[in-house]
């Protein structure tokens, strides 16, 4: 099974006094990039929950959200002052650029400031934060769970694409390999008519030169190699997206691959109907990359 690297989940629990609530959300991502927001004065929780995303993420962005409070009465809160100052001097520039326009702005309140997000936190306990840590973690779980199950979701969905644009990259390449023999009798009236004009415009030529430089416009035109590693790819995707897991990388790999023999063809076509089969390969190339990048 393949996952994509989009997801996101959200849960909210309780622990008398505490109350919390998670967001959890991943975007794609060239590795693992995890971003913990959750309050540093419980000790081992964002090592816990670094640990738990690693047993299922391999790639992408995430970002972890955990806003924890106390029931009223049991504890107090303390100012942010990183955050509060942050938002003074926005604040400042706001009502001088207001005054600057001429628009009159009610004054600020102290309670306006304080409910805004991050100003007030609440001040950490003086007991042992072991208990809630467990408790923590052990929630974070269902969330967990419930994230994994829409990146897999996703994953199966994208996976069902990608088999489809592998069937149609095949069918073209089946479909170039039916132009070769209609194009082999266009090459050789264009390679009689130019040799013909040659030969007019020379005091003759030897056979071996002629014959020499037949056989390098053959191997030039050739393209065998290209269907052949077309079709060994199409094989190597099928077989990435049966085995699953983190095959994001080897995919992404073989997309470029696939552009790779799709350009060499179009390069060497030298005949419309084949051109047109290259041009349409690249198109889906193109297509199937971008469903690729989604993949983790």
């Amino acid at each position: 099974m393949i996952k994509s690297m989009t997801g996101f989940a959200s849960r909210s629990g309780t622990d008398a006094p505490f109350s919390w609530g998670w967001e959890l959300r991943s975007v794609n991502g060239r590795g693992l990039d995890m971003r913990l927001r959750v309050p540093e004065w419980v000790d081992g929780l964002e090592s816990g929950l670094r640990k738990q995303l690693g047993h299922v993420a391999a790639r992408g962005n995430i970002t972890c959200n955990l806003r924890l409070t106390r029931e009223e009465g049991a504890a107090g809160y303390e100012v942010n002052e990183a955050a509060l100052h942050a938002i003074l001097v926005a604040l400042h520039q706001i009502e001088a650029r207001a005054m600057d326009a001429g628009v009159s702005l009610a004054p600020s309140k102290a309670t306006d400031i304080a409910n805004m997000r991050g100003v007030l936190e609440a001040a950490a306990p003086d007991e042992d934060t072991g208990p809630l840590c467990a408790a923590l973690l052990a929630d974070f779980e269902t969330v967990l769970a419930d994230f994994d199950a829409m990146r897999a979701r996703e994953g199966a969905a994208l996976a069902d694409v990608l088999r489809t644009q592998l069937e149609e990259i095949e069918t073209l390449t089946a479909e170039a390999a039916g132009l070769v023999e209609a194009r082999q009798a266009d090459l050789a009236e264009t390679l009689r008519t130019n040799l013909a004009r040659v030969l007019d415009n020379v005091d003759g030529a030897e056979p071996d030169r002629v014959a020499q430089e037949l056989a390098m416009i053959a191997v030039k035109s050739d393209i065998t190699e290209e269907l052949d590693r077309l079709t060994a790819h199409v094989a190597a995707a099928r077989e990435l997206l049966a085995k699953g897991g983190p095959v994001g990388r080897k995919l992404d790999f073989l997309m470029q691959e696939f552009n790779r023999e799709a350009n060499t063809l179009c390069s060497k076509a030298q005949y419309k109907a084949l051109t047109q089969v290259g041009l349409a390969l690249k198109a889906v190339i193109d297509q199937m990359r971008e469903q690729v990048q989604n993949v983790e």
